[in-house]
């Protein structure tokens, strides 16, 4: 795991820019920043910001949460062209192609090929942003050497800016992640705890006894007409793939259906007295 993230921070995630056109709200350029910084990049760039002390936004400081580092070390610059320079390949986030534009693809197949473009060519490439209220011009578009489209329903194909600089980040980290060889797994962080080992065969079966006798007492197992409620524990149990503490815990409430605790009071103090005498 440290492998690969070793391969996607300094090398190839450096060189992915998130550019922002003339965004409206503070909010969302710290949005942005959370969103990136969680899928491993760190370059952001913001073009003609209408609010340009937006580092310090407390809009924006408030929605980037852990990335406030990404929002202060964003780059902002006057034009597209002077965000894209180093820049070899960008595409332009948007929901259609334009007559004049270059060919748009769906982000999948984009990043499939931004991850492709980073492994044997040279130089950055970026992912280009409209503005909140009318996304990306013409003009800026045609800056760009391809479209980009996220799949959204027609009924409601419109999403935050921030939700497509996340969803096109997603994108990337999970494509990376599927050529290291990490598709399927999560990282250790998030699998905190150790797990028991299944619990043996012999703990099985000594727990559906157990189960068939609790039954019994409570009578929901009839032993002259058993019917299907055994096979059918045993294919529950099968699915439920049981640790030993599991199995515990259900042999002591087999012993509780079995002998209520109302019952067992004092059993123990009269076994002992039995015992003495």
């Amino acid at each position: 795991m440290r492998e690969y993230q070793e391969m996607q921070t300094p090398n190839k995630a450096s060189r992915v820019r998130f550019v922002l056109c003339d965004p409206s709200l503070p909010a969302n350029i710290g949005a942005a920043a959370r969103a990136i910084k969680t899928m491993g990049f760190r370059d952001l760039w913001v073009v003609n910001p209408k609010h340009p002390d937006y580092r310090e936004h407390p809009d924006a400081i408030a929605l980037s949460t852990s990335s406030v580092d990404v929002l202060r070390e964003s780059h902002s610059v006057a034009t597209l062209t002077e965000a894209l320079n180093g820049v070899t390949f960008a595409w332009a986030l948007s929901g259609y192609d334009r007559e004049y534009g270059p060919p748009i693809e769906e982000l999948r197949s984009a990043a499939s090929r931004a991850c492709d473009f980073l492994a044997s060519e040279p130089g950055d490439i970026a992912f280009v942003f409209g503005t909140e209220r009318s996304g990306l011009t013409n003009a800026e578009i045609e800056v760009c050497q391809g479209i980009a489209a996220i799949p959204a329903d027609p009924e409601s194909p419109s999403l935050n800016l921030a939700q497509s600089v996340q969803v096109t980040a997603y994108e990337l980290h999970m494509t990376e992640r599927s050529r290291a060889g990490e598709e399927g797994k999560l990282y250790d962080w998030e699998t905190r705890f150790d797990r028991d080992p299944p619990a043996e065969v012999p703990a099985i079966e000594g727990f559906l006894e157990h189960w068939a006798r609790a039954m019994t007492a409570c009578g929901a197992l009839n032993s002259a007409e058993p019917k299907f409620l055994m096979p059918m524990t045993r294919r529950i149990i099968a699915r439920a793939g049981l640790t030993q503490p599991e199995v515990d815990m259900l042999r002591g409430v087999c012993a509780a259906i079995i002998c209520p605790k109302t019952e067992r009071k004092g059993q123990k103090k009269a076994g002992k007295k039995s015992e003495l005498k």
